[in-house]
This record gives structure tokens, C-alpha cells and sequence, in this order.
């Protein structure tokens, strides 16, 4: 019978023989508003759909009594508009691409990581022809207009997660570019620090374009080994080489009429940049072993900390292939030099979070926002939201408090509110003799006797304060020589950078 309650929460059906990965997901997926489901086996799956009749299917594509094969055509032999979702094993991702072939939606590799699952599952729901009905769940709206506000600047993707539109101007200007390069076919080359968010920028630029509905493939160039770089890259057949024990598909076979997406590209091999080069001009490949030569059609989005020009320079880098990569750049700014979207960034991950711990949560403490403004968050986005979800967790009451937050944030963003709170510093004039050399004028604190006493200053506090000003000023006596520093304060550099690391002092 069709559904007409457009308040009826959205049902998915796992299939899956194994009891403790549906128990999990039905834990998880019920806490985010979902009805759930579970069959142990392919069969009592199958059953269960024509009585169900569920939004999405999660089918574990390895199953007792029955493989993905039998079971998703089973079910989309009746059910032909229910989208359906694979769960496999990485070694199976050959035999997984070939199953959406047959029509599954997309696949998803063990083991399972809740949050991708709930990615794959809002996907699906945005790929339903019954948009209007068959909607995910978004994120409550909470009592704070703070929370409305960011809400409201949130972009929602198509893989279900949220981008953040920033308020800066130049988080204006990185949408802009955005928008603009998306709809072309262009390689596009992202500038930014670890952290910066340069993989949701590739994203949002494979969802505004017109692959959109194809693959969208990241491979972390730092994280793979130049033995099997290769391999990742092109795929292997059987027997190619020791230890290949089954054929292989390639990133760029899986993104094949998508987006490939290169993180830290200047990690990658000087020699696995030769074959690269060779696959982006020709466009087609061979696998480790094989003979035939596939065609592919696929989008290059490269991202980098470390300018490819130079590292061009120093021989590190092909030329040619950054020349490829370089037909448009996008430079992501730091989140220190956007202050102005710190927050925004803050509440939308204090909402996720809430939502995840069901709590209640309304928003931060005035405090708490200026610690976060002020501090110079070198880990970015990424810091930022592991700081505001440790806080989540550690929050009982309506609001954040400073207590939640780690201690040197805490403590960087109090003695910056503190410093601009004292007395400033006093000029006084010199009474020389007219042999005297001294300059005539010499800066001179206030007398301690007339600084004002900092509030929430604790004896822990007041001591660190003191070694960071001695520290400060040691470096600037000898013009931020860290050797003589150390010399001046009577610690060995080790301990100097420890102490220069613990007060951001860069």
C-alpha cells in the first residue's frame, strides 16, 4: 500500500549474517530517527521487504544461505524503486561494483564506520524518486537563534553530510570559485592546510557538477606504500605479482565517469607520477598484469599543503603533471585568518554532536566563545570540531562552559583576554648625565602593586602566565634565538620547543 503520512519515519531493512554488526547498526540508526529492521539471512530478507516494504535496504553482500547476486535481484525484481546498499568487504569491491550493475545504489566497505553508513543511507534517499515523502532526518533545530542562524548556513550534500557556508569574506570568495569551476571539466588544484577541510571543498565541487550521480573516489596519497601504489591507482589481474591472489579494481576504474579525488598529491612516488601521467593523457589504462587497455572517463581534483611549484623546484615533483593538475587552483584560508566563521563552524558541530549523544545542549558560554575566537586553531577545521565534540561529551548543563575545554585552549584564550584587560605600559622618561650613553627612553612596566588582579586566576594559572611572559621575553632579548633563549632561561632546547608548543608560540 503506499505510504501517505509524510511524518512516518523512514524504514531500512539490514541483511546481514552477522548478529553483532545488526545489532549495532539498529542501535545506531534508530537513535537517528530511523525505523529498522534486521534478516540473518538472504531468504527471510526477501521475505521481509514485500511485508516491510522498507525506504532502503543494507545487504551484507557475503550471506549464509545466499550471495548479494541472488538477493538484490531478488528484491529488485519486485521492488525495482527501492534503493538497495551493499556492505562487502574491501578485497570484494570487484564483485561489489559488479552487483550495482544489476542495480544496487552503492557499496560500502567493512568494516563498518556509523557515520559513512548514515552518509550512504541520505544518498540514497536524495537518489528516491519520492523526494518529498521519503526524506531523511535533518538535524533538530534547537531553542538558541545561534544554532538557527548556523543552521541556516549549512549546505547539505548529496553524500548526506553538512558544509559549512561561512560568513568571511573569504569564505565567500572560496564558494564563488566554487560555483564557478564546478559545471566545467577542468582539473582543479586545492591549496590549504592539514585540516582546512580540502576534501569537503572536492566534494562540493563533484555535487555542483554534472557528475554528480557518479562516483566520487579519494585516495590519500601519504597513506599507501610505493609497492602498491600502483596497484591502489590501476588494479591488478591474478598472479600478477606475489601476494596477488585475486584481480583488482583501480581507483580510477571505481571513479570511472566520476571525480577522483588526490590528497597530499606531492606524497606521491616520483615513479608512480610517470604512470599517472601517461593514464591522464591517454585516458585509458592497463592493470598490473593485464593486456586489455580500459577506457576511462574521470574528473582529477588533486589537494596540497606543500606548494607544487616548488616542490617542481626541488625535483620532487613532475612538471608536466603539475602543469595537468594546475588548469585552475583554489587556495583554502586557514580557519585563523576567517574568525569570523569560527563559530558558525562551532555550532553546527555542538548540534551534530548533541544530536549523536542526545543531549540537550543550547550553545557555548560567552567565555567560551571568545576562547574560541581568540585561539589560533593550527589543526583548523579538524581540531576545531575534535575540540567542540570532546566538550559535547563532557557538558551537563544547557550551556558549554570553559571547563570542558582542553587546557591549553582554555588557558591560550584567557591569557589573551587577561593581557587585554591590563594596564598598558608605562613610558617613563630617563634622567641622564650628559655623558651618559643609555637611550633616553626605556619601556617600564606598571608597578605589579597597581595591575589589576585577573579574575579566574588560580595559583596553576598565575605561575604559567609568569613562565610564558619570562619565556616571551627571553626570546625577544635575543631576537628569537631559540639557542641562546634556552641558554638565557637555563633549559635545554628540548624543553624550550616543549614549552613553545604548549603556549602556541610561533
Amino acid at each position: 500500500m503506499p505510504k501517505t503520512d509524510k511524518c512516518k519515519m523512514n524504514k531500512i531493512l539490514v541483511i546481514d549474517d552477522d548478529h553483532d554488526i545488526c545489532a549495532l547498526l539498529k542501535r545506531f540508526l534508530e537513535r537517528k530517527g530511523y525505523e529498522v529492521k534486521i534478516a540473518f539471512t538472504g531468504k527471510s530478507g526477501i521475505e521481509v521487504v514485500s511485508d516491510f516494504l522498507p525506504d532502503v535496504v543494507l545487504c551484507d553482500f557475503r550471506l549464509g544461505d545466499m550471495d548479494g547476486h541472488q538477493v538484490i535481484s531478488e528484491i529488485l525484481s519486485k521492488h525495482s524503486h527501492i534503493p538497495i546498499l551493499v556492505m562487502t568487504g574491501y578485497s570484494d569491491i570487484r564483485t561489489a561494483v559488479n552487483v550495482m550493475k544489476l542495480g544496487a545504489l552503492d557499496y560500502i566497505t567493512k568494516p563498518i564506520v556509523p557515520d559513512e553508513i548514515l552518509l550512504s543511507i541520505r544518498k540514497a534517499f536524495e537518489s528516491s524518486s519520492d523526494k518529498v515523502s521519503k526524506r531523511a532526518p535533518e538535524i533538530p533545530d534547537e531553542v538558541s537563534e545561534d544554532k538557527k542562524s548556523s543552521k541556516s548556513k549549512a549546505y547539505k550534500s548529496g553524500f548526506g553530510g553538512t558544509y559549512v557556508v561561512g560568513e568571511s569574506s573569504a569564505a565567500k570568495e572560496l564558494y564563488r570559485l566554487i560555483d564557478l569551476v564546478a559545471p566545467t571539466s577542468f582539473s582543479v588544484l586545492i591549496y590549504g592546510e592539514s585540516g582546512a577541510g580540502k576534501e569537503s571543498v572536492a566534494r562540493m565541487i563533484h555535487e555542483k557538477s554534472p557528475r554528480k550521480n557518479k562516483p566520487f573516489v579519494s585516495m590519500d596519497c601519504g597513506a599507501i606504500s610505493r609497492d602498491l601504489a600502483n596497484s591502489e591507482l590501476f588494479g591488478h589481474e591474478k598472479g600478477s605479482f606475489t601476494g596477488a591472489i585475486s584481480s583488482k579494481i583501480g581507483h580510477f576504474e571505481l571513479a570511472n565517469g566520476g571525480t577522483l579525488f588526490f590528497d597530499e598529491i606531492a606524497n606521491l612516488p616520483y615513479d608512480v607520477q610517470v604512470s599517472l601521467l601517461r593514464v591522464i593523457q591517454e585516458r585509458k589504462l592497463k592493470r598490473i598484469g593485464g593486456t586489455q587497455e580500459i577506457p576511462i572517463d574521470v574528473r582529477i581534483v588533486v589537494a596540497s599543503n606543500e606548494i607544487l611549484a616548488n616542490a617542481c623546484a626541488k625535483g620532487k615533483f613532475r612538471e608536466d603533471l603539475y602543469h595537468r593538475f594546475n588548469e585552475f587552483s583554489i587556495d583554502l584560508p586557514p580557519l585563523r585568518d576567517r574568525k569570523e566563521d569560527i563559530l558558525v563552524f562551532a555550532r553546527l558541530f555542538l548540534q551534530e554532536t548533541a544530536e549523536e549523544l542526545q543531549k540537550t545542549i543550547s550553545g557555548f558560554s560567552s567565555e567560551v566563545e571568545q576562547i574560541l575566537i581568540q585561539y589560533p586553531w593550527f589543526g583548523n577545521v579538524r581540531e576545531l570540531k575534535n575540540v567542540i565534540k570532546r566538550a559535547t561529551l563532557l557538558t551537563e548543563g544547557q550551556l558549554v562552559q570553559v571547563q570542558a575545554l582542553p587546557f591549553e585552549i582554555a588557558f591560550h584564550g584567557r591569557l589573551v583576554m587577561e593581557d587585554e584587560h591590563e594596564e598598558p605600559v608605562v613610558k617613563v622618561k630617563q634622567q641622564t648625565s650628559p655623558a651618559s650613553a643609555a637611550p633616553s627612553d626605556e619601556h617600564i612596566p606598571a608597578p605589579l602593586s597597581n595591575q589589576p588582579i585577573p579574575e579566574h586566576t588560580d595559583l596553576k594559572t598565575a605561575a604559567q602566565k609568569a613562565e610564558y611572559h619570562r619565556i616571551m621575553q627571553a626570546l625577544q632579548q635575543v631576537k628569537y634565538n631559540k639557542s641562546k633563549t634556552a641558554a638565557i632561561l637555563g633549559i635545554d632546547r628540548k624543553t624550550l620547543y616543549n614549552k613553545l608548543k604548549l603556549y602556541n608560540i610561533t
